[in-house]
């Protein structure tokens, strides 16, 4: 196999959509300027350094856009500030996003504290346990003598009920019906283990920060009632929520902050913060040159951990143009980009990467796409289109959702925030939306 291989299969890794960059990798790009000057740092690591009481906030975004990686970047700014982060990726071992609860993630958070914790007294955890053992012992699969209380033991238990939770559907249910009446007692005890624990904190460790990630990708479900799951988690549960012993930062669906809950939301938590797209255009649909150049910085220094002597527009693509409306269509939506260069790299011989490749790539993600947005969903995208706004409207979050409308944030002149949103750019080429367009 020839060079080229090897160069096209390390940058084809290098692109992966689902490995966050952890804090100072050299691949990172500060994209605060183009995002409307958020900075996750300021607005929630600040929150936490300056405030004398324990705080809970919540961070949203589209799926994809880069919130895990900024939240590994607050995780190592609060460190410095000689905090605990205990951070985890909800859905990787925990929850199941096509069908989460509450219960799921109080169980979660239990299991990573204690897994982080380990200086703390478990005892407390494990009283909780052995008191409905009896019913639990049957879920868990595995036979337990608790004569022996230690740290290890809990850890077991608790992450052999996470992983039923998460990988057995026909037990899910059973577990919940099961904690559900409880959960107030394990909020209890967990909270003795959190103080036990933050009284033995590592030297120089003076608070305990959780953040639980990917709670945003949890699918929204209409309930009996007539509400979402997300209402349920993040509002009716929202006291249980708040209430451990600790600092909390939970991601959150986008679509739930542009509902009629909003209100309830801020009242409940403050202000929520969201990671918006990179802007690569203007409202006027004109291209947005500081954000195109970001977004070609992000190929670039990827690209460079592989093949730092290659030039971007001429070897490692064919030409600038080629480059340029890859760049555009992703829509400044961080994984898309990476999806869509593997996508054309997957269908390139050698380098460069030749443009009908890119296109070809830009199409199939386009299809899924066309295949995602329902019949009488052109004409609200349409409108989304020429006004830039959303509605308070189901139909609308749902579309926000699932990415097929983006939200952009910039500063004006006078250096306020402008919100605004539009259609996925791979959608404006597809037929059935042209056609709702002119109609």
């Amino acid at each position: 196999m020839n060079q080229d291989f090897y160069i096209l299969k390390n940058i084809y890794n290098s692109f992966d959509p689902f490995r966050p960059l952890p804090p100072d990798h050299p691949a990172y790009v500060d994209c605060r300027e183009v995002r409307g000057d958020g900075d996750i740092v300021v607005e929630l690591g600040r929150e936490i350094l300056f405030s004398e009481r324990m705080t809970y906030q919540l961070y949203a975004g589209h799926r994809g856009a880069g919130k895990s990686t900024e939240l590994l970047r607050l995780k190592q700014f609060l460190e410095e500030q000689d905090c605990f982060v205990v951070y985890f990726g909800a859905d990787e071992e925990d929850i199941d996003a096509e069908d989460a609860q509450y219960t799921d993630i109080l169980l979660a958070c239990t299991r990573h504290l204690l897994a982080e914790l380990k200086h703390g007294d478990s005892k407390p955890l494990l009283n909780w346990l052995e008191s409905r053992w009896e019913e639990l012992k049957s879920l868990a699969l595995t036979e337990v003598k608790f004569e022996q209380i230690n740290i290890e033991l809990a850890i077991s238990l608790f992450a052999k009920i996470t992983a039923n939770l998460r990988a057995v559907p026909a037990q899910r249910q059973k577990i919940r019906e099961l904690i559900n009446p409880h959960t107030i007692t394990l909020i209890q005890a967990l909270n003795q283990f959190i103080v036990d624990a933050k009284n033995h904190l590592p030297a120089g460790k003076s608070r305990l920060i959780v953040i639980a990630d990917n709670l945003d990708r949890i699918v929204p479900i209409i309930q009996e009632d007539g509400r979402t799951n997300h209402d349920h988690i993040f509002l009716d549960r929202s006291e249980q929520l708040k209430a451990l012993e600790c600092d909390l930062v939970y991601t959150v669906p986008i679509s739930m902050l542009y509902s009629k809950r909003a209100a309830d939301l801020q009242n409940t938590y403050g202000d929520a913060h969201i990671l918006p797209m990179i802007m690569v255009r203007k409202p006027d649909e004109s291209v947005y040159e500081p954000g195109l150049n970001k977004v070609k910085e992000v190929i670039y220094k990827r690209i460079a951990q592989v093949a730092p002597d290659r030039d971007l527009e001429t070897e490692i693509f064919t030409d600038a143009a080629s480059l340029e409306r890859l760049c555009l269509m992703s829509g400044g939506h961080v994984r898309e980009l990476m999806q869509l260069i593997r996508g054309a790299i997957k269908r390139t011989d050698s380098l460069p990467i030749p443009h009908r490749a890119v296109q070809r790539s830009i199409t199939e993600l386009r299809d899924v796409y066309r295949r995602t947005v329902q019949h009488d969903q052109w004409s609200i995208l349409a409108e989304v289109s020429r006004s830039k706004q959303l509605r308070n409207s189901d139909d609308y979050r749902n579309l926000l959702f699932n990415r097929c409308l983006l939200e952009y944030r910039y500063l004006d002149d006078q250096g306020e925030i402008k919100r605004w949103c539009d259609v996925h750019p791979l959608i404006k080429e597809i037929e059935e939306f042209q056609v709702a367009l002119q109609q």
